[in-house]
C-alpha cells in the first residue's frame, strides 16, 4: 500500500513512485468533436514522427507504437513544464504564459540543462525578432538603401563570440 508522503503534487500533476500521470480531461466519447483515434489532447502523430525521422539514420524506420510512445511522453512533459509556468503566472496574476515563465518554471522543476538550453534558444529568437523588425522599419524608411546590391551583412564573427565565450577571433 502506498503511503499520502509517497505522492508529491505539481499544479494539478500527481508523481507516485516510478510513474507520472498527468489529470485527464473528461472523455468525450460520442461527441463528434472528439478524435475518432483515441488521441485528442495529444501532439499531432505526424509530427511528432517527422521529429523522430529527422534524427535518425536516412534508412531507419521507427514504429506505430513507438511514436505513440513518445507522442505521450512529449505530450507530458509539455504538460507538466506548462502547468508549472501557468501556476506562477496565476500567483503573479498574470494571465499570459512567456517563454521566461517556461524558463523559470524548467529550473523549478530541476530541468536545469534543459532550463539553460531554452535560455540561450529564447535570447536568439528574441534577437531575430529584433533584428527582422529593424530590417522591416529599414525598409519602409525613405531614406534610400545602401549602394551594396541590397545585401545585408551579418556579422557571424559577434554571433561565434556570444555563442563560444570569449575565443579569439581572426589568424591564430
Amino acid at each position: 500500500m502506498t503511503n499520502r508522503e509517497d505522492f508529491i503534487h505539481f499544479s494539478g500533476f500527481t508523481q507516485q513512485p516510478g510513474r507520472l500521470s498527468l489529470p485527464r480531461a473528461p472523455s468525450t466519447s460520442g461527441s463528434s468533436s472528439g478524435d475518432p483515434n483515441g488521441q485528442e489532447g495529444l501532439l499531432p502523430i505526424a509530427n511528432v514522427g517527422r521529429i523522430m525521422k529527422d534524427v535518425l539514420p536516412p534508412a531507419a524506420k521507427v514504429s506505430k507504437h513507438a511514436k505513440e510512445v513518445i507522442q505521450e511522453c512529449a505530450t507530458e512533459f509539455i504538460g507538466f513544464v506548462t502547468g508549472e509556468a501557468s501556476e506562477r503566472c496565476r500567483r503573479e496574476r498574470r494571465k499570459t504564459v512567456n517563454g521566461d515563465d517556461i524558463c523559470h518554471a524548467m529550473k523549478t522543476l530541476g530541468l536545469d540543462n534543459y532550463a539553460g538550453a531554452m535560455r540561450r534558444y529564447l535570447q536568439r529568437y528574441r534577437e531575430g525578432e529584433e533584428l527582422t523588425a529593424a530590417l522591416n522599419n529599414h525598409s519602409r524608411s525613405p531614406v534610400p538603401p545602401p549602394p551594396d546590391d541590397g545585401m545585408i551583412q551579418i556579422d557571424i564573427w559577434g554571433e561565434r563570440s556570444n555563442s563560444r565565450g570569449n575565443e579569439k577571433h581572426g589568424s591564430d
